[in-house]
């Protein structure tokens, strides 16, 4: 049989079987038009939306953090307060936060997508050597510091700051630290250096929250700690652990432990929270999604979270916060020398 014989043949097919034929053919083509149409309206809907109308806000980390909590509250009251519609909060963890920096980095020119970070993206973005880098997003401003607290067992024979460094500067290795990340190790490491202790001497146990920071302590398997106030203070409060001092710029409100700087430890390190834009968005983009996060903080329900989360307001912005940031990341970056990381 010859080959055009067969091609004749193959082209006699049952009415049933072309019909088949031509139904498959018209589903491919009716879902790539389909598909096509929804990424070109996705991309103009990206293109002309605005923080307003359209709001994607970035979580670098999993649900339940402390960056996704700012993002939820904030997601709330916009929604509440009609400061903005059609508002998604879009968690992206890993990394130390890099995976989602690199996100918001791949979505130049979006006006409708911010990203919460801050002192542990700065850290992440060292630890990981990450690609992406904070000055290749766009900073809008930042929002607020939290500061860690040095504790110890409610049983420690160390009642004061002076008596815990005496018993580290002996023998570093035989007064282990905990606390909840990467963060609260570098607040450890600036207290180890002003207080005259190589923090490359130092033992650090990283644990996964207040709860286990606590739970260290009292079993003994660490004997100091630094975490977040917010974090411990409920345990501060029942007793079971001791609070020396506090990890801030200046006495807070409702606070009765001293600064470590006040007792003459200069240990400032905060754990900072800014909102950051993708790359090539304007000026006036920048300042509507300033503006709405404006907004959001003028409010009670705002202020009460800062009231129950122990969040310290610290608006700043312009040429300002990028030269914080820039300092910022030299600090970090010293200190992990210190830690020889």
């Amino acid at each position: 049989m010859s080959d055009r014989a067969s091609e004749s043949d193959r082209t006699k097919s049952p009415p049933g079987q072309r019909n088949i034929i031509a139904l498959a053919i018209y589903a491919v083509v009716a879902v790539v038009v389909v598909t096509t149409a929804v990424v070109f309206s996705f991309q103009r809907g990206g293109l002309s939306a605005d923080i307003r109308n359209k709001a994607t806000l970035i979580a670098p980390a999993g649900a339940g953090g402390g960056w996704d909590l700012v993002m939820r509250e904030a997601q709330a009251i916009m929604r509440e307060q009609k400061i903005a519609t059609n508002i998604q909060v879009v968690n992206v963890p890993g990394a130390a936060g890099t995976i989602g920096l690199s996100r918001l980095h791949s979505m130049p020119g979006r006006a409708d997508v911010v990203m919460v970070g801050g002192t542990g993206l700065v850290a992440g973005v060292q630890q990981t050597k990450s690609a992406v880098k904070m000055t290749d997003v766009t900073p809008i401003a930042r929002i607020f510091e939290e500061y860690d607290v040095l504790v110890v067992p409610a049983n420690s024979p160390y009642k004061s700051v002076d008596d815990l460094v005496a018993a580290w500067k002996s023998n570093p290795h035989s007064i282990p630290f905990t606390g909840g990340g990467s963060f609260d190790q570098l607040v450890m490491a600036q207290f180890a250096k002003a207080a005259g202790i190589d923090p490359k001497n130092t033992t650090y146990i990283p644990k996964a929250g207040g709860g286990e920071v606590a739970q260290a302590l009292v079993t003994g398997t660490a004997k100091a700690a630094f975490s977040g106030y917010a974090d411990l203070i409920d345990q501060i409060q029942s007793g079971r652990l001791r609070g020396l001092a506090m990890a801030a710029k200046e006495p807070l409100d409702g606070v009765d432990f001293p600064t470590l700087r006040q007792l003459g430890y200069d240990v400032t390190l905060a754990n900072w929270r800014a909102l950051f834009g993708p790359p090539g968005i304007s000026p006036s983009d920048v300042k509507n999604i300033r503006d709405v996060f404006d907004e959001v903080m003028r409010t009670q329900d705002w202020a009460d979270a800062e009231r129950n989360n122990k969040w310290t307001r610290a608006w700043l912005e312009g040429p300002e916060l990028t030269t914080f940031i820039a300092d910022e990341d030299r600090v970090i970056a010293d200190l992990y020398k210190e830690l020889g990381k």
